[in-house]
């Protein structure tokens, strides 16, 4: 009995050190102005949803164009020099990336990159649709 206790006070701490993910994993870069025109919505102001936590998505997240109006829900894994803020953002795909080929998974407005970054370099995610 003693052993089953202290096994599973060792998988306890064990869960706790190494968390889980639930999310499939990829790359984010800061993208800025001009955002318009976007490939979803064209010059629409409306399409920025509040906070300007907005993304560009590349061709894996692209789906032909379905990926507009899509939500992500993100958390900052790591990258150089630990830049990661505590937290997840939402965010709302406007545009397909405008780079090809695009740098990162997922390019992130500027205000929607500072939320969750330090650093202005390239970061790993993780990413679930919400």
């Amino acid at each position: 009995m003693a052993l089953l206790m202290i096994m599973a006070v060792m998988l306890s701490l064990l869960i706790n050190q190494v968390g889980f993910v639930f999310g499939d994993i990829g790359t984010a870069s800061s993208y800025h102005p001009p955002y318009l025109p976007t490939k979803c919505y064209g010059d629409r102001q409306d399409q920025f949803p509040p906070g300007n936590l907005f993304v560009a998505v590349g061709e894996g997240l692209w789906d032909n164009g379905a990926a507009c109006g899509r939500r992500y829900r993100l958390r900052c894994l790591s990258g150089s020099n630990k830049p990661c803020k505590d937290g997840t953002i939402d965010v709302k795909v406007v545009d397909f990336c405008p780079k090809s080929p695009c740098p990162s998974t997922i390019l992130l407005s500027s205000d929607a990159f500072t939320t969750i970054s330090r650093s202005d370099a390239k970061i790993n995610i993780e990413y679930v649709q919400i």
